[in-house]
């Protein structure tokens, strides 16, 4: 079955603003859930000006607590992996996440772009698909993905409402 959710938010802030806000957004005492964010390789391609960036974030299991009766899902923590692809040039940047954790039961998958609004060249555009699939927990598929798609739904929000904080 699988779960998705679209986002689509202008910023009324620019490109780099919105993109350095957005690096630096994790760990952060505002959400407790991340506990860490490592960058695991960078590099810039000295043709095109493209930096490339692999990180992994550490997060706190935010499954709840009657869910995690199930051995599979007594984890303190779940490991996600975050590539990106920043453009200074042409103001965009391409995001690709996935879950480390758990991948022979679920996939998760989130792929966001921040570009420069075509409103407004000073504002920032941003578009993300997130996607969870659950499989191979038999009946507590439709549960978990219930829950998945709230999850996302939240972390969009709160995407919003951070980002929305950093700024003057």
């Amino acid at each position: 079955m699988g779960v998705t959710v679209d986002v689509r938010q202008v910023y009324k802030y620019p490109f780099e603003q919105v993109v350095a806000s957005f690096l630096r957004k994790y760990p952060n005492p505002m959400d407790k859930n991340v506990i860490s964010v490592k960058i695991v390789e960078e590099k810039r391609d000295v043709s095109t000006g493209i930096i490339y960036r692999k990180r992994i974030a550490v997060c706190q299991n935010v499954v709840p607590e009657i869910l995690r009766k199930v051995s599979i899902l007594k984890v303190p923590n779940i490991q996600l992996e975050e590539e990106s692809w920043l453009n200074p040039q042409e103001r965009n940047m391409a995001i690709r996440s996935h879950c480390l954790t758990w991948t022979q039961y679920a996939s998760m998958k989130e792929e966001s772009v921040f570009r420069q609004s075509m409103e407004n060249p000073n504002w920032t555009e941003f578009i993300q698909r997130g996607r969870i699939s659950i499989t191979g927990a038999g009946f507590l598929n439709c549960i978990l993905e219930t829950f998945a798609s709230t999850f996302l739904r939240q972390g969009a929000q709160k995407l919003y409402l951070n980002k929305r904080k950093t700024y003057p």
